[in-house]
């Protein structure tokens, strides 16, 4: 079962929300709601997220991100669909369960640090503890725990304003941790710092994840950062979500313009695997080894691939071997059993610019061009 499902998920304000969602649903244009007054700041919202996956919503600034992430957990109610927890429809919920909920099952970290200035570092970390009525020596201990994960231990004792943007971040962290939630929601929890400390963070927020495996939404308006931490993205302009998919994907095959738009300058080596862009291994069949043999199985393709590789090496990792041999790199599972090959013209060909699904068509061997969305030949090297 999915941790986290929202289903079909509308929030207009304005006069008459309801009257104007169906009117949504029957096909009128959002800006035509605007001029009566009428905002739809999220339009028919839905998507799962499973246990343990970090699912990230990216979009610009009105794009109706940050609604969406506070219709989760009850901050704002939506006019129209629902959000279940673990089977459970939040949207169905008392004001006072919901708040049980959001005490104990569901934490949020966001944007800015919202610290206690007047508390201190790990009086601000288990502050969330405190509000459940968690005994304070239980509190402390659970507190302090939650700042050593962030590498916050031996500042328990300092201020708030004694530590730096990224620390205070930290703090705002720990105490969404010490919860024990079962799911973090964090909204643009790294934007307010500086390139470097933002980066930094997200290391952390990842290195933390391996270990603790939680369920987490994150929001944010940076497509680097969606590529790097997101196991799923959601891309939302003008209220609703115009694709949903892994990193792969959505910079492979982009389900429109905008969405082009943004991953036109990702880092495409840094974000791609083999795995994602890999042929079949049969079409390796025929290439000629260094002495001019010529490659009839998978365990002739195994011993005259200049590399083996594992299906999530960044492709990155793949232009040197590329580059020495017209034998393609090898793509090996767990067992080190041959899944695929990755040949020269294909690697280039996935750093070019938005494709169609035709360019991930297999190629025979000897093919040393292939084709863009644009049309563009790309020759192998």
């Amino acid at each position: 079962m999915s941790r986290l499902q929202a289903e079909h998920l509308y929030k207009v304000f304005g006069r008459r929300p309801d009257e104007a969602v169906t009117k949504l649903e029957n096909g009128t244009d959002r800006d035509e709601l605007r001029a009566d007054g009428t905002t739809a700041a999220v339009i028919d919202a839905s998507f799962s997220v499973e246990p343990g996956q970090i699912f990230v919503v990216m979009g610009l600034s009105g794009s109706g991100k940050s609604t969406l992430l506070r219709m989760l957990n009850g901050l704002l109610d939506p006019t129209s669909g629902r959000v279940l927890f673990d089977g459970q429809d939040l949207t169905a919920l008392s004001p006072q369960e919901l708040r049980r909920v959001r005490s104990t099952k569901i934490s949020m970290v966001f944007q800015h640090f919202a610290l206690f200035p007047h508390r201190s570092v790990l009086e601000n970390a288990g502050y969330g503890l405190e509000v459940q009525g968690v005994p304070r020596a239980e509190r402390e201990k659970r507190a302090a725990e939650a700042l050593e994960l962030t590498g916050l231990g031996g500042w328990e004792a300092s201020w708030p304003d004694e530590l730096s943007g990224g620390m205070q971040q930290r703090v705002g962290l720990a105490r969404a941790l010490a919860t024990d939630a079962d799911l973090l929601l964090m909204d643009e929890s790294f934007s307010a710092l500086d390139p470097l400390i933002r980066r930094d963070m997200q290391d952390q927020l990842l290195q933390l994840q391996k270990r603790l495996k939680k369920t987490i939404v994150f929001i944010t308006h940076d497509l680097n950062e969606a590529m790097r931490l997101g196991d799923r993205i959601a891309v939302m302009r003008d209220g609703a979500i115009v694709q949903q998919g892994s990193a792969e994907d959505i910079l492979v095959t982009p389900a429109n313009d905008y969405v082009a738009s943004f991953t036109q300058d990702v880092d495409r080596s840094r974000v791609l695997t083999a795995g994602a862009i890999m042929a079949d291994p049969e079409t390796a069949f025929g290439a000629r080894a260094d002495g001019g043999k010529e490659l009839r199985t998978a365990r002739e393709v195994l011993d005259a691939a200049p590399a083996r590789v594992a299906e999530s090496t960044p492709i990155i990792e793949l232009f040197t071997p590329c580059s020495t041999s017209a034998v393609p790199v090898a793509v090996t599972d767990d067992t080190g059993e041959l899944v695929g090959v990755v040949p020269r013209a294909r690697l280039l060909a996935v750093l070019g610019e938005p494709m169609t699904p035709s360019v991930l068509v297999d190629e025979p061997a000897g093919t040393t061009v292939s084709k863009t969305s644009t049309d563009k030949a790309v020759a192998s090297a």
